[in-house]
């Protein structure tokens, strides 16, 4: 089969490797869409503690059963399937407690296992266990459906928020993370929703979530507009969906008494601390959260949520690529130059 795999950092080449042969209880899928996370970007450039070269990367998947290992049930060739990469080993304090994404031996497909930038792609048995492999809605296509793994880590970034009916949220970065959050806290029942970006061309892009409040801080104070559409009173959560130290830091200033704030995106781990004002949560008794994945469970309730076309997953899709342009879509990606791009092998 055909793979693009990352032989080692920033050198990727398109070549054959075996067809995956899937063992006892395992699952092989004809990948039929990769969605290009902006994390692969970072693989592509800088590897992974968790990846050893060479590697087959790609974690937003979905495709065709073409294989069966011996004594799978549930599952049957020809099936369509979403694959949720995030892998929980289904023993350990956290997942025995229902909170899978903070498993103890996590693993991941584009990480320990090979991805799906590639034809064919194996799906190990922990995944298949787990819950990983969901079947694709029959009005969904594979391209959509590709698009469930990042709608889970924002629904499980919601929940670890608490949005709810009535409040006012605003979104610090309007990629395609920050979309989606702008219409999940719509769905939740946010009363006013405020998406923010320093760049004008990202935020006209993002005009579809019809949001109520645009707002470009680069051009504009962020926190004296916050507190205009608030009564001076700052907003109820706020999602920081950019790895950015300065968003964060800006977060703590416009949050209101007792809300919630969730930095969503991760700083760089040569540069990971901040100026924290501790006093805006001691004497407004707010809360300050983290999101960083999934649970197989989001990944689930995503498909259902693209399925009703509550967020229409086609208004995230810039662009399609063969698996033979793959470096031209992650350059695309990398300049954001569109919000979902899409790798068809």
């Amino acid at each position: 089969m055909k793979a693009a795999v990352l032989e080692k950092k920033e050198i990727l080449q398109i070549k054959e490797i075996p067809n995956p042969t899937p063992q006892e209880g395992e699952i092989v899928i004809e990948v039929k869409s990769c969605a290009i996370c902006g994390t692969d970007v970072k693989v592509f450039h800088h590897g992974h503690k968790h990846i050893r070269f060479p590697r087959v990367t790609g974690h937003e998947v979905s495709g065709v059963i073409v294989a069966l290992g011996k004594n799978v049930t549930g599952y049957k060739e020809g099936g369509r399937v979403a694959v949720a990469p995030a892998i929980p080993c289904g023993k350990c304090y956290y997942c025995r407690r229902g909170i899978e994404a903070m498993c103890d031996n996590l693993t991941a497909i584009g990480y320990h296992y090979d991805g799906g930038f590639a034809q064919l792609m194996r799906v190990p048995v922990d995944a298949v266990n787990n819950g990983c492999v969901n079947s694709i809605p029959e009005n969904l296509s594979f391209e959509e459906a590709s698009l469930a793994e990042p709608l889970a880590c924002v629904i499980n970034g919601q929940e670890l928020s608490k949005i709810k009916f009535g409040d006012v949220v605003v979104v610090i970065g309007a990629g395609p993370i920050g979309c989606f959050h702008v219409e999940l806290a719509r769905i939740k029942g946010a009363r006013k929703v405020i998406l923010t970006e320093i760049s004008s061309e990202r935020l006209n892009k993002a005009k579809f979530t019809d949001t109520d409040v645009y707002l470009n801080s680069a051009e504009e104070n962020l926190q004296k507009r916050v507190f205009e559409e608030t009564e001076g009173r700052g907003a109820d959560k706020v999602i920081v969906a950019v790895g950015s130290a300065k968003a964060q830091e800006d977060s703590l200033k416009i949050i209101a008494k007792r809300g919630i704030i969730n930095f969503f995106g991760g700083l760089p781990k040569d540069k990971p601390t901040i100026n924290f004002d501790s006093n805006v949560l001691h004497y407004g008794e707010s809360y300050a959260v983290g999101t960083h994945g999934s649970a197989p469970r989001h990944n689930q309730l995503a498909l259902e949520i693209l399925a009703n076309k509550k967020i229409d997953a086609e208004n995230y899709i810039t662009e399609k690529f063969p698996l033979t342009e793959i470096e031209k879509g992650l350059k695309m990606a990398e300049e954001k130059k569109g919000l979902k791009i899409i790798i068809q092998p």
